[in-house]
């Protein structure tokens, strides 16, 4: 499993990161994404949601929200 810490990025930034990085893993890898910007946490999920994407919620409090990504 890949992480990748985008907590330090406001949006575009980290869904732009997600939309790439998630074009390079093959079947059966598995991301794990740590974001903090308040537009990310909403857009990344909606952009997993909506592609179909399976994720999982991790860890999601007032600092960090964490989620692991599968490719099926």
């Amino acid at each position: 499993m890949i992480i990748i810490d985008l907590t330090a990025y406001s949006c575009p930034y980290p869904l732009v990161q997600t939309k790439l990085n998630l074009k390079q893993l093959a079947v059966g890898d598995k991301m794990q994404l740590l974001l903090s910007d308040p537009g990310s946490r909403q857009d990344v999920p909606a952009y997993l949601k909506k592609t179909a994407y399976p994720f999982e919620i991790i860890d999601d409090n007032a600092q960090l929200l964490s989620i692991i990504v599968s490719v099926i």
